[in-house]
């Protein structure tokens, strides 16, 4: 049953912003629920996660928190909020306390990182010519090319900060797998996933960029998560 005082609040993650998720956000409309995604400024961990936390502090009633990849991060120290009902991970980070997103990278090689290059900032870019076969590579040409073209750099920051007491301790959870994932290895997402003991885990034949490439299938796990949270 829909659950109308239920917000569905997505989390972009790195190299992108809230747009990543506009394959997702009209067929959560069209099912009845109130969608918002947030637009995080990709400065540090903590940055992130209060911007997040003013968009759940905006909402009225209860808030499913769903994160792609660098987004999972962000959802597991602002899942904390007592408005959040549940979680959801789409190839995504699920840090522990304790953990930082480097050294939960540096468990594997993943063949993605080659693209990636800092400018003199901090910030850390995806060269525009690789953008497709490191992050999205089961995209068509004319999406990948507006996904590099407009990608957002991370600062670096990000991957060196510890996280928190993760949220997903105490609330419900349910994580996609990338099979195909060039930034995260699928074998880390799933290391991490399992250690959730999530609700549901299901795995996709997909890039990192699963919320693109398999919008079907990653709506109704986020379909199915809001029905019962």
């Amino acid at each position: 049953m829909e659950q109308k005082d239920l917000t569905i609040i997505l989390v972009h993650g790195a190299w992108g912003d809230g747009s990543h998720w506009q394959y997702v956000i009209p067929s959560l409309t069209k099912a009845g629920y109130k969608v918002r995604s947030v637009q995080n400024p990709l400065t540090s961990l903590q940055d992130d996660i209060n911007k997040t936390k003013d968009l759940i502090d905006a909402q009225d009633g209860k808030v499913l928190l769903v994160g792609h990849s660098y987004g999972g991060a962000v959802i597991s120290g602002a899942g904390n909020h007592d408005k959040v009902a549940g979680l959801v991970y789409i190839a995504a980070f699920a840090p522990d306390a304790g953990d930082s997103l480097g050294s939960l990278l540096g468990r594997r090689e993943s063949p993605g990182g080659a693209s990636i290059y800092p400018d003199d900032k901090g910030f850390l870019w995806i060269k525009y010519d690789e953008f497709k076969s490191a992050f999205c590579q089961d995209l068509d040409d004319e999406k990948a090319l507006v996904m590099s073209l407009s990608q957002k750099p991370i600062h670096g920051q990000c991957f060196g900060d510890v996280a928190g007491e993760p949220a997903w301790k105490k609330l419900p959870s349910w994580y996609q797998i990338s099979l195909q994932d060039r930034m995260i290895p699928a074998e880390t997402e799933k290391e991490m996933a399992e250690r959730l003991e999530p609700k549901k885990i299901i795995s996709l034949d997909a890039g990192h960029a699963s919320l693109a490439s398999h919008p079907e299938e990653v709506t109704q796990l986020i379909l199915e998560a809001a029905a019962s949270v």
